[in-house]
């Protein structure tokens, strides 16, 4: 699913009024009407108080239209106009002169200095104040109103998006955004619906389609987009009946040392699970008796030194895709023997943890990484490769730039996923935080480098690993719930995950006449 900017929403609603030939306030009276449509199948003319609170632009537009409809299908409503500006955009005059026309009972208009509403908990509150163009510091007084919506534990409604959130920065110091139970947002998500410093206030989202251009929505190209099952569906490729483990694909995973070898053993029976013809673990000696004994499906193979951690990579297996990092530790020894590794690959590979701490502390070994590897750090690790940022956005840009730089794709792990690779940023639709839990990046590592013994591309097999990991882990917490997973449990219900991609959605059982 595509994820737009706020110029290309702008440009979405511009060619609707053209290509249709229609005022420009229809298209406002349509996205009004179909929240009031979603309202009113919820509600069903129930005499709730609600409280509409309407800002001076096409937001608050939308929110007189909505008012509107409700007084005219007899609500309880009262509508307040929040006066932040003297400017007012032309719909926004056109909607407001249509609901003082509807009622005798106008907006209360609500200026600098004025005594706020009272708002109970019983209350229904529809935030439609500022929408995606805000881009300036709200003032003060707005901010108590904010404050005093946000005390209030009345059932919050937020149209598009919060207000006092950004659309493309962070929050600013001293902000305050609305924190809604829902958002009806336009036609697609926004960006900082998936970010940590803004995600948190989304208790709850849904797309209200309000009609734009289909064609322009299939047709822009985005900067962003979000991963769910419907794309991850269209990468999939099936099997045949008469496939043979050869042709499904030979991963290799390096890593493990005294201590940790539990990390190549979850990533190693991923790696089987993500459906690898073959697996093999590249270990140190002390390691094999411990992978032959935990997965008897994958084979190994080790260094020629009788040590705790590596000291040279060499290995005999004919791979079709490598992942190298998971319990490797960052010893000297291990850290020469992965540059000598790197000097020597022409294929994508997969690197994670002790592997990037490793080429972290010693940058010229960026250059030695094949283009379209698969990097996959935690914040600490992203940090360390990267350099430190100031805001989310920040990061985004920063990681972007030296994916681009480095020909490489970086999955930032993490509460929604993120994968960048040539400045486009790819946010995965699914996962929980039972994820943050020891061992569950290794799975991942497992899982992608499966996926691209498997023969798909570097870029399909990090955006469908990331989603299966994340799809493993949401069936798994029914059965262990989110304290009780354990990365573990993530590789054992992979399988299911693959499942749940064609699993047609549960019908509401059906009432007997009678």
């Amino acid at each position: 699913m595509k994820i737009f900017s706020r110029k290309q929403i702008y440009e979405a609603d511009q060619i609707t009024v053209k290509k249709e030939n229609l005022p420009s306030i229809n298209l406002m009276e349509r996205a009004g009407g179909y929240i009031y449509e979603w309202v009113h199948e919820r509600l069903k003319g129930g005499q709730v108080p609600i409280k509409v609170f309407c800002g001076i632009g096409n937001n608050g537009g939308d929110g007189m239209v909505l008012a509107r409809y409700l007084i005219e299908n007899n609500y309880n409503v009262t509508t307040y106009l929040v006066n932040y500006n003297t400017k007012r955009v032309p719909d926004f005059l056109e909607a407001y002169s249509r609901l003082k026309s509807a009622t005798k009972n106008w907006p209360i208009v609500i200026n600098e200095g004025d005594e706020l509403p009272v708002i109970s908990p019983q209350d229904i509150v529809v935030d439609a104040i500022f929408g995606i163009g805000l881009n300036r510091v709200v003032q003060d007084w707005v901010k108590a109103l904010f404050t005093a919506i946000n005390a209030s534990n009345a059932y919050v409604l937020s149209i598009d998006i919060p207000s006092g959130m950004y659309m493309d920065m962070a929050p600013q110091e001293g902000d305050v955004i609305i924190q809604p139970r829902f958002t009806l947002s336009f036609q697609a998500p926004k960006l900082p619906f998936f970010l940590p410093m803004t995600a948190p206030i989304m208790q709850a989202w849904d797309i209200l389609d309000i009609g734009l251009d289909p064609e322009y929505l299939a047709t822009t190209p985005t900067d962003v987009e979000l991963i769910g099952k419907q794309e991850v569906i269209q990468m999939y490729r099936s099997r045949g009946q008469f496939g043979h483990k050869g042709m499904y694909g030979h991963s290799l995973l390096i890593g493990g040392s005294y201590g940790k070898m539990g990390a190549i053993v979850l990533a190693s029976k991923a790696a089987m699970r993500a459906g690898s013809g073959m697996v093999t673990a590249y270990v140190p000696q002390i390691g094999v008796p411990i992978l032959q004994t935990a997965i008897p499906e994958v084979m190994t193979e080790t260094d020629n030194f009788n040590g705790k951690v590596f000291e040279e990579i060499d290995f005999q297996t004919d791979a079709n895709a490598i992942g190298i990092g998971p319990g490797m530790g960052t010893d000297p020894k291990t850290a020469k023997a992965m540059e000598a590794f790197l000097k020597a690959q022409k294929n994508p590979i997969v690197i994670d943890a002790d592997a990037i701490n490793i080429i972290a502390a010693n940058p010229a070994l960026l250059a030695e990484v094949p283009a379209l590897s698969i990097v996959t750090p935690h914040m600490g690790e992203l940090a360390r490769l990267i350099g430190t940022w100031e805001d989310d956005f920040d990061r985004l840009e920063k990681t972007a730039k030296f994916a681009k730089k480095h020909d490489i794709a970086i999955v930032m792990k993490g509460a929604h996923t993120i994968t960048t690779y040539d400045m486009k940023l790819y946010i995965n639709d699914s996962g929980n935080p039972g994820l943050a839990t020891a061992g569950s990046g290794d799975v991942l590592t497992g899982v992608i480098t499966g996926l691209l013994a498997q023969g798909y591309h570097p870029m399909e097999a990090a955006l469908m690993g990331v989603y299966f990991h994340g799809r493993a882990a949401d069936i798994a917490i029914n059965q262990y719930g989110i304290e009780g997973l354990m990365a573990s449990d993530v590789t054992e219900f992979l399988g299911r995950a693959y499942m749940d991609l064609f699993a047609k959605p549960e019908q509401p059982p059906q009432q007997q006449e009678g």
